[in-house]
């Protein structure tokens, strides 16, 4: 082939993304074509190329056309590498960062920054890469480049790129933050590059400290919107709602600002303003459904059912988050006691994260509605559709009839699922619940030790069986052992503290029972924790104390089965 029509040749093809030009042997000039948009920037000039990389980089750019990447990037990997050149690293950088090819990436950055020292596009893109790579040094040292050309430095990207590095790392960041900024003291990209680093190291204060040094950079988005984030952090969010309100003047179209001001209504509980704030922004970006959605969902926070019901139904016309659209139509209309139109919403619902959610909501419905067989055979059919989700629909038709008091049917359900997944330990933990309900406390104990040889952690089936044996068996030394286990594993839990003060109670550790289920209704005021309190406060013959905790309790939920027998067993009677 002619060297100089393959030169020719090649620049032709290479032109979509970048000029390539070269002299011609006899030093005549290339002839250039003009942008269709706007004038064409100054072109690199590059050397000769050989026969070899001119036919690879011809391959590569053909092989782009047809969807052939991995021939491209490797091609211009390849040859980036051998010809040095900054010109075919950038193309072949280009490239890679589309495709997500991390080192090509990299290694082409790399090679276009050591090859063209002066541009700051190409020393910003190996340092970016580097901290992609956790390269950090590296990478600062690029970005210093950048810093003495005066240009953008994406520190912010640089401190970003740390998050879920080791605090070690981080620490060494943060040290060469520190060192830039001997150098660079009133840099304003490097101060909040650093004031991100102290957010992600847990020093919200001396990141805001950082910030607020800085008033005169407090007009630029980025650290507006830091700012408020870290007064959140310092539960602070008073103070920036007035800072964003002034970056919004200064920003009026800026989306971040605006959308973080809303949001930060929403936290502060001022829903009608919120709304304001997010209609405001749907009319001024109407083609976005993230913010459609957010809106229906704050008219569903204030309870401006028909208002949400708009916003979901465009959503669902426009086939945007169809799926929990249709899940919050279903509960608009729930809220608005339109059950029929409910129960078509939730039936709508597909395979996803609102799917079982509407699943049971439809199936309580029908249940509450009386129309249980309608109930089962909605999810039987579902199972049928969704096979991946049968387990959990098992469980949630026979926690509907257990809510029912239809314990038989549930039996019969769960048995049935057990026969398709024998060993499914939610099914097995289910069915030892329901077995309590039967009396049958040996299958019940079976299976909760069946769950906890294969999960000797699992802080759920330790509590149920040592409550179990605690409420309706004497052994209780083994009872307390179980619930102490379980509650080494979740202190937290509420049920867990309800649990250890009964089997204190059992033992006769009056005070120490007390002062546990104190403990535990403070955290979650539930029925059954009031009948265990009041039970133990009769027993210590404060039995005005222990009545006032039952009427509470029974304001609450005044069909408790476990309040009305405790009242009946103790005082002769159900109600006061």
């Amino acid at each position: 082939m002619n060297r100089s029509f393959a030169l020719l040749a090649a620049l032709a093809l290479l032109g979509g993304c970048q000029t390539f030009t070269a002299s011609a042997p006899d030093g005549t000039p290339p002839v250039e074509e003009a942008s269709p948009v706007a004038e064409a920037p100054q072109p690199q000039v590059y050397g000769s190329f050989s026969q070899e990389t001119l036919l690879a980089l011809l391959t590569a750019e053909l092989a782009g056309q047809r969807n052939r990447f991995d021939i491209a990037i490797g091609n211009y990997v390849q040859q980036a590498k051998a010809t040095q050149d900054a010109g075919v690293a950038e193309r072949g950088f280009r490239i890679a960062e589309y495709l997500g090819a991390e080192q090509a990436a990299l290694d082409t950055a790399l090679i276009w920054a050591k090859n063209a020292p002066d541009s700051l596009d190409a020393q910003r893109a190996a340092a970016i890469q580097l901290a992609r790579a956790g390269r950090y040094d590296e990478s600062m040292l690029h970005m210093e480049r950048v810093l003495q050309g005066k240009g953008d430095t994406h520190f912010d990207f640089l401190a970003l790129s740390a998050m879920e590095t080791d605090p070690d790392t981080r620490a060494g960041l943060l040290q060469s933050f520190d060192r830039l900024l001997s150098k660079y003291p009133d840099n304003g990209q490097l101060l909040f590059g650093k004031a991100l680093l102290l957010q992600q190291d847990d020093r919200p204060q001396e990141a805001l400290e950082l910030l607020e040094a800085q008033s005169a950079k407090q007009r630029e988005v980025t650290p507006l919107l830091l700012h408020a984030r870290l007064l959140q952090s310092l539960k602070r969010g008073d103070e920036a709602l007035p800072l964003l309100q002034k970056g919004i003047r200064l920003h009026p179209d800026d989306k971040r600002l605006r959308l973080t001001y809303a949001r930060l209504l929403v936290e502060q509980g001022r829903l009608d303003d919120a709304k304001g704030e997010f209609a405001s922004l749907l009319q001024q970006f109407p083609q976005d459904d993230d913010l459609r959605f957010s809106l229906a969902l704050v008219c569903l926070e204030a309870e401006a059912w028909r208002e949400a019901i708009v916003y979901l139904e465009e959503l669902v016309e426009r086939d945007s988050h169809a799926d929990a659209a249709h899940y919050n139509l279903a509960r608009a209309y729930e809220a608005l006691d339109d059950k029929q139109s409910a129960l078509i919403e939730y039936a709508l619902v597909g395979p996803g994260n609102d799917f079982l959610p509407a699943q049971a909501r439809q199936a309580q419905l029908l249940f509450d509605s009386q129309r249980a067989a309608e109930a089962s055979q909605r999810l039987s059919q579902a199972r049928e559709a969704q096979p991946d989700y049968a387990i959990q629909l098992y469980l949630i038709e026979s926690e509907a009839l257990a809510s029912q008091q239809q314990h038989e049917q549930a039996w019969q359900l769960v048995q049935q699922a057990l026969e398709q997944f024998p060993d499914d330990l939610n099914l097995l933990y289910t069915r030892a619940m329901l077995a309590e309900k039967r009396d049958d406390l040996d299958l019940l104990e079976q299976d909760l030790r069946f769950i906890l040889e294969r999960e000797p952690d699992n802080s759920m089936a330790l509590n149920a069986l040592g409550y179990t044996l605690a409420d309706r068996t004497t052994r209780y030394a083994e009872a307390k052992d179980l619930i102490e286990q379980a509650l080494q594993l979740n202190p937290q839990d509420p049920a867990i503290l309800d649990s250890l003060g009964w089997v204190n109670y059992r033992l006769g550790n009056l005070a120490e029972a007390e002062r546990l289920l104190r403990q535990a209704l403070r955290r979650f005021p539930d029925h059954e924790v009031a009948a265990h309190l009041g039970e133990v406060l009769w027993a210590q013959g404060k039995q005005r104390e222990a009545r006032k905790v039952w009427a509470n309790a029974l304001k609450q939920q005044p069909d408790s089965t476990v309040l009305r027998s405790t009242l009946l067993r103790l005082t002769g009677s159900e109600t006061f």
